[in-house]
């Protein structure tokens, strides 16, 4: 057994990762120390801890670590950590994005320009990233709508023409219609225009004009005037005013009671190429330098194009080091500042502010949402936590439910829970949802601090009027009250309404129709995914899964020995008992059980 005060005193003072584990054995929380033992043994004393840390030391059941040569190390080993194991105390990026990049297939003797999300070394010049991923589609459609080269990804040569080059959008290399040096001009003005080099292309292309000017090819020449006006409009649109960094992300945080909001701008060749916004949950007792610190280590660790700088509000203590790992990773130098004032200061300021208004739009739409059902169903306050259940089976056999949670008007994934049907057999789901409600009102009367957390404000069964009776009952019998309503679907399976027990129907408007759909769905997909996994474990047992005193690993030895149940059965006692951890009486019961 794993003696926490015991391990405490084994602690090494060397820097390392830790790696705090519940119970279940899942990693909760991975942390990086300079020194281990002072580090690990501050979580298990009397001390000021947030609420938040709290919770994860109550969970703690045993803890590991890896000791490292140097902090540098650390750093990167609690990253790569991390993303592996995804714990649930740290500050975790649940959008993993990809962002697209811009494409030129520069080897080709013409060559394409296309949208790609996957950078490869191939000697292509790729452009971006761009966060928003419209701005990367209007900008490729852009280009070629205003430059004419080839719309085709596989280029080869063709009998004929395509429709691109009658209706003027092509030029028809694949007909030989252009030469390679007249098309690469092309590309290398596209190149301009994607490095941010406006006034070279702009004046490039002026000459270009003039020399067709000169000759009285009016009907050319006017083609690059257009083309100019073009590039102009589309660059006056992407400036930043009074921006002189050229390759800079801004990060902005605001946080409120409820939920922290981060917004990151993307600057590169002073211009704004995108914005996007991360919501974290449960940070709220963090400091915002330890978010931010959390927030970049996530953001960062599988990028490929790295800014110059990072802008932001906040000291931050790990500033050096978090530098130094951003600097190896991107093959340059990366400086984390934060501006006292003047343009950088006031731009970080907008982060901030639009983080702010982000989050605030966000909560509005949830409240409103919360606010609405609350006055259609005549509840006597918000229902701020919301409670749905589902009951799955294939003809009364491997039942189970699945319980989704909305918390604050968000459907908290980390909060379903999954039950094993213990006390009804065949199909009854009425009897099967109320052992389950039974069951899960039971965990938070008995322990209001554990896992299932409070009571729900509102209860909502997948079904009709016998699931709603069927959760009363379980009320009954725990004693407690909570408003509970049915689910109503229509001929395509989809809410329509929400009953009450005396059948009475409650129309819902659009928004809390949407909100109430995803959480039946995901109730359902939660039940769904919970029921294959018991049914696909029960469909694989073998014989010996049914022998009392074997469990997993020893049947794994015995299947690596023998290979099957079948030569298993054909085998002595004496050649069984040679198993690791099979003694001569387990050995008689498995050959007499087989």
């Amino acid at each position: 057994m794993f003696d926490i005060e015991e391990e405490l005193k084994k602690l090494p003072e060397k820097p390392g990762v830790y790696l705090m584990h519940d119970k279940d054995d899942n990693i909760i929380y991975v942390g990086k120390a300079v020194v281990l033992k002072n580090r690990v043994r501050q979580y298990f004393r009397k001390n000021n801890k947030t609420p938040r840390i709290e919770k994860m030391v109550s969970l703690i059941d045993h803890f590991e670590y890896i000791v490292v040569g140097s902090e540098d190390e650390a750093l990167i080993l609690e990253c790569n950590l991390i993303k592996k194991y995804r714990p649930k105390f740290n500050v975790l990026l649940k959008d993993d994005k990809t962002y697209p990049y811009i494409k030129i297939d520069v080897k080709s003797d013409y060559p394409g320009v296309f949208m790609t999300r996957r950078l490869q070394n191939d000697g292509a010049k790729y452009f971006g990233p761009y966060p928003n991923v419209s701005a990367a589609k209007e900008m490729v459609s852009f280009i070629k709508e205003k430059f004419k080269i080839r719309q085709c990804k596989n280029f080869r040569n063709q009998d004929r023409a395509c429709l691109n080059y009658h209706i003027k959008k092509c030029l028809a290399p694949c007909m030989g219609y252009v030469s390679k040096e007249e098309y690469r001009r092309q590309i290398d003005q596209i190149s301009m225009l994607l490095d941010g080099k406006i006034d070279s292309i702009i004046k490039s292309l002026e000459n270009e004009m003039n020399e067709l000017s000169e000759k009285m090819e009016f009907e050319k020449a006017a083609e690059l005037r257009d083309r100019i006006f073009a590039i102009e409009r589309v660059s006056e649109k992407q400036k930043v005013s009074n921006i002189s960094e050229n390759n800079i992300d801004v990060i902005g945080l605001y946080k409120n009671d409820v939920t922290v909001c981060i917004e990151m701008f993307f600057i590169r060749n002073s211009k704004m190429i995108g914005r996007e916004h991360y919501f974290f949950d449960e940070l709220k007792d963090m400091n915002e330098d330890e978010i931010v610190s959390g927030f970049i280590k996530q953001y960062y660790i599988d990028k490929k194009d790295f800014p110059s700088k990072i802008m932001i509000r906040y000291q931050l203590e790990e500033k050096e080091l978090l530098e130094k790992w951003l600097s190896n990773k991107g093959n340059r130098k990366v400086e984390i500042k934060t501006p006292q004032k003047g343009e950088k200061l006031r731009f970080v300021e907008m982060a901030e502010l639009n983080s702010k208004i982000t989050l605030e739009n966000k909560l509005k739409d949830k409240t409103e949402i919360l606010t609405e059902l609350r006055d259609i169903l005549e509840l006597d306050s918000l229902p701020l936590k919301i409670e749905s259940f589902d009951i799955s089976n294939i003809s009364g056999t491997f039942i189970v439910s699945g319980m989704c949670v909305a918390q604050n008007g968000v459907i908290k994934r980390n909060l379903s829970r999954r039950f094993k049907i213990k006390t009804v057999y065949g199909q009854d789901d009425p009897r099967c949802m109320q052992e389950v409600v039974t069951r899960r009102l039971k965990h938070s009367i008995e322990n209001p601090k554990g896992g299932f957390g409070t009571l729900p404000d509102l209860i909502l069964a997948d079904g009709g009027i016998t699931q709603i009776r069927a959760i009363k009952n379980a009320m009954n019998e725990v004693g407690v009250t909570i408003p509970v309503f049915g689910m109503v679907k229509d001929d395509k399976h989809s809410t329509r309404a929400l009953i009450n027990e005396n059948r009475d129907e409650f129309e819902i408007s659009e928004n809390l129709f949407n909100f109430i759909t995803n959480l039946q769905d995901e109730v359902h997909k939660t039940a769904i995914e919970y029921h294959r996994k018991v049914r696909d474990k029960e469909m694989t047992k073998s014989k010996l899964d049914y022998v009392d005193g074997i469990g997993e690993k020893k049947r794994t030895e015995l299947l690596k020995k023998f290979g099957s149940v079948k030569k298993i059965k054909e085998a002595s006692i004496e050649e069984i008992s040679s198993v690791k951890g099979i003694n001569k009486n387990l050995a008689e019961k498995i050959k007499n059980e087989l």
